[in-house]
């Protein structure tokens, strides 16, 4: 049998202990061939000591007890059991992104790409976030330094909601922008920086394009939804910056204290290439 594990799934928003291992969960939860299902997700590590996790859930308002459950379905997997659902829902914004250990991308198939140690991106100030700002006072209220110039910038969010969003704003400042804006604040943000490409179906990519030149044109914008719902299962990962090393890039994540990245290995496996 496998350690235990206790993973997060992204964007599904649940936590599972398991005995199966990182690809044995993934397998187990591989809804069949590409041809017919998408299943791609994220698959994050939580640290934890022996049975018990290694953190403290964020306070939700007391309808759960998130740390007690978690220890059950722990002992549960560590009897045996392959695998027990911990939380069931609405597990990213509860789980503080100092309790992730290890990131996996996994494919439909059950095949997973480790992603490498996470980097440190940012320190934030507890700035004021304004409706009026530009992308610079964005820069300036989260204590970091604008770019020397800005293009438009394709973001996918995965969690807490899935989502494509164009923005004049660098992943620092969108990380510190969305963690603070008035209406519309997430706690904590998981995203990734695609292509502006990214190889969707035709209706999106009509809206992406318009939505591209609104940003492009207006220098002061600093979002433009373009897409709510399933990205994950429709973007390829190959639309991924940093997939392919030319340039920084992973998955983002962060709050409004700082961002991290983590990016992807130095080498793709072959298995993983060709799988959907």
């Amino acid at each position: 049998m496998e350690p235990v594990k206790l993973l997060l799934h992204v964007p599904g928003g649940f936590v599972t202990a398991t005995s199966l291992g990182v690809t044995g969960f993934a397998e187990h939860r591989s809804p069949g061939s590409g041809k017919y299902f998408q299943g791609r997700a994220v698959l994050v590590e939580l640290a934890i000591r022996g049975t018990e996790p290694a953190f403290v859930f964020l306070e939700e308002g007391g309808w759960r007890d998130a740390g007690a459950d978690t220890r059950w379905a722990l002992a549960a997997a560590a009897s045996g059991k392959r695998t027990k659902t911990a939380l069931s829902n609405n597990a990213f914004s509860c789980t503080p992104l100092s309790a992730w250990e290890r990131v996996h991308l996994v494919k439909t198939g059950g095949e997973v790409l480790d992603l490498g140690a996470p980097e440190s991106l940012a320190q934030f100030s507890a700035g004021e976030c304004g409706d009026d700002m530009t992308p610079d006072d964005v820069a300036r209220a989260a204590g970091i330094a604008p770019p020397p110039s800005r293009t438009p910038r394709l973001y996918m969010t995965l969690a807490p909601i899935e989502m494509l969003v164009f923005s004049n704003l660098t992943p620092e400042e969108f990380t510190w922008y969305t963690a603070r804006r008035r209406g519309k604040v997430f706690r904590q943000v998981a995203f990734a920086e695609l292509r502006s490409d990214p190889g969707v179906m035709l209706a999106a990519e009509l809206k992406i394009e318009a939505a591209s030149r609104e940003v492009a044109a207006d220098s002061r914008k600093k979002t433009k939804t373009v897409i709510v719902g399933d990205s994950l299962g429709r973007v390829p990962y190959r639309a991924w910056i940093g997939y392919e090393r030319h340039h920084r890039g992973g998955l983002y994540t962060g709050d409004g204290s700082s961002c991290r990245l983590w990016p992807f290995p130095e080498r793709i496996p072959r298995n993983w290439e060709n799988a959907w």
